[in-house]
C-alpha cells in the first residue's frame, strides 16, 4: 500500500486507498513495473501513470503532483502472505495506524530530513516484511522519477529507480476489482469472515457475530409489504418514515438495528473493510426482524442495503461521478442471500432546500454524513450511486414540498406497489 506526503505542504496521507490507488496489492516487496496508478487531482479528475525503465516525455500533470518544494513520497508496505481476508484486514489497520502517526507527528510541519523520518516510521511496522519508501522528484528536463529507498541499519540505501510515465485512462477505475467484499459485501459469509478476523482486538465484533449467528439463513418475507426508505441528509427521512409507519400501522425498523447500534461509534473509527462489514451484517440482523414482523404487519425500514452499498462506493471510488462503476455493474446488485423489500423509496431535495434544512440542525453525524454536507462532489457521487442500484432499484421521491405533500406521495407509491404484488 502507499501513502503520499509532500514536505512543507499539506499532507495527502488520508488518500491511501483512494487518491493514490493502484490496488491494495500495489506493492509486493517492491513496486511492480507497469502497475497502473490513479491520482486524484484538485479538480477531481484522475491522472494515471505507470513506472518504466526508460525515460518518456515530460508531462505537466504528473509534475503538478509534486507541489513545493518538488518532492512527494509513498510508503510502500506489502501485504502479509496468506489467503482469505486476514491479510487485507491487517493491511487496513496498518494503514490507519501509519496515517494517524503521520497526521499527528512532526511531518505535519517542516522537517529537516523527511526521507529519514519516513523510513524510520516504516521500520516501526514490525508485522510488515520489506517495507520501502518511494521518493518522487522531477529532473532538470521535467521528467518525473521514482526512487525506492530502504533503511539498512542506519544507512539510507536506494534500491531501485524508475521513470513515472503517463498512462491512458482505463475503461474502469483501478479500484473496482477490490470493491466487492472489501467495501461492498455480496453475501453474509464474506462480511462475517472480516469481523471474525477482528475478534482479538475488537471485543464487540464477537458480540455482533453471536447475534448474526442466531439469525436463520433461510428466511422468507411475510404476506405484508416491506418498504425501505432511503435518503440523503436533510431530506426529512426520519420524519417521513415515522409518519408512514403511523399511517399504515406498520412496524418501523432501522439499519443498523438497536441491538448493535450501541457499537456504531467503535466501528465507525475502524478502517473501511471492518466498518463496512459491520454495517453489512446489520442488514442481515434487520432482515431477520423483517421476516418475523412482515408475517403480521407492514414493515417500514429506515435505511437498508442500498444505503450501506451506496456510501461505500461513493467513498472508496476516487475522483468525480464520472469514475463511478458503470450502470449494471455487479457492485450495484442486491446480495442474493439478503431478504429484499417490495419497494425502495429514495427521498431527495433540491440544493436550495437542502441548505436551508441543514442550518441549525446540530445533530451528530457519521464521517460520511459530514463529508456529504461539506463536499458537493461526494454528494453527487452518492446521488448517482443510489440511482444505479438495481434489483430492486430506487424510486425517487422529491421531498422538497411540505411534509404532508411528501407523505401523500409516498403513501400513493406504496399503495401502487401493493396492487402490483
Amino acid at each position: 500500500m502507499a501513502l503520499v506526503s509532500r514536505p512543507r505542504a499539506p499532507l495527502l496521507l488520508g488518500r491511501l486507498s483512494r487518491r493514490l490507488c493502484a490496488r491494495h496489492r500495489a506493492c509486493t516487496g517492491s513496486m511492480v513495473r507497469q502497475r497502473r496508478f490513479a491520482v486524484e487531482m484538485p479538480d477531481c479528475s484522475l491522472t494515471h501513470f505507470v513506472l518504466g525503465d526508460t525515460a518518456g516525455h515530460p508531462d505537466s500533470r504528473l509534475a503538478a503532483l509534486l507541489g513545493p518544494p518538488g518532492r512527494s513520497y509513498a510508503l510502500c508496505v506489502p501485504l502479509a502472505p496468506g489467503t482469505g481476508c486476514g491479510p487485507r484486514v491487517q493491511a487496513a489497520r496498518m494503514h490507519q495506524r501509519l496515517l494517524l502517526q503521520l497526521r499527528s507527528g512532526p511531518l505535519q510541519r517542516d522537517h529537516p530530513d523527511t526521507r529519514r523520518a519516513l523510513l524510520q516510521l516504516l521500520s516501526s511496522c514490525q508485522e510488515a516484511a520489506h517495507p520501502q519508501l518511494a521518493e518522487f522528484q522531477a529532473d532538470s528536463q521535467g521528467l518525473l522519477w521514482q526512487r525506492l529507498w530502504e533503511l539498512q541499519g542506519d544507512r539510507q540505501v536506494q534500491v531501485d529507480c524508475a521513470c513515472v510515465l503517463p498512462a491512458q485512462e482505463p475503461l474502469l477505475h483501478p479500484l473496482l476489482p477490490d470493491l466487492l467484499n472489501s467495501a461492498v459485501f455480496q453475501d453474509r459469509d464474506a462480511a462475517r469472515a472480516v469481523l471474525e478476523e477482528c475478534t482479538s482486538f475488537i471485543p464487540e465484533a464477537r458480540a455482533v457475530l453471536d447475534l448474526v449467528d442466531q439469525c436463520p439463513r433461510e428466511i422468507q418475507k411475510g404476506k405484508f409489504q416491506v418498504i425501505a426508505i432511503e435518503g440523503l441528509d436533510a431530506t426529512g427521512k426520519s420524519t417521513v418514515t415515522q409518519a408512514v409507519s403511523e399511517s399504515l400501522q406498520a412496524v418501523l425498523l432501522q439499519s443498523p438495528p438497536p441491538c448493535i447500534g450501541q457499537w456504531r461509534k467503535i466501528f465507525d473509527d475502524e478502517p473501511t473493510i471492518i466498518r463496512r462489514a459491520f454495517y453489512s451484517l446489520g442488514n442481515y440482523l434487520v432482515a431477520s426482524e423483517i421476516a418475523k414482523e412482515s408475517a403480521r404487519f407492514p414493515v417500514i425500514v429506515d435505511r437498508y442495503w442500498h444505503s450501506t452499498a451506496t456510501y461505500a462506493i461513493a467513498t472508496e471510488v476516487s475522483g468525480g461521478p464520472q469514475y463511478l462503476p458503470p450502470a449494471h455493474h455487479p457492485v450495484y446488485q442486491w446480495p442474493g442471500d439478503l431478504l429484499k423489500p417490495d419497494l425502495v423509496l429514495l427521498l431527495t431535495v433540491n440544493p436550495e432546500e437542502r441548505v436551508k434544512r441543514l442550518e441549525g440542525r446540530g445533530l451528530e453525524k457519521t464521517k460520511e454524513e459530514a463529508e456529504l454536507e461539506a463536499n458537493n462532489v461526494f454528494r453527487q457521487k452518492v446521488e448517482v450511486t443510489y440511482q444505479r442500484m438495481e434489483n430492486p432499484s430506487c424510486h425517487m421521491v422529491d421531498a422538497s414540498p411540505s411534509r404532508e405533500t411528501v407523505l401523500q406521495k409516498v403513501l400513493q407509491l406504496i399503495r401502487s406497489a401493493g396492487h402490483s404484488l
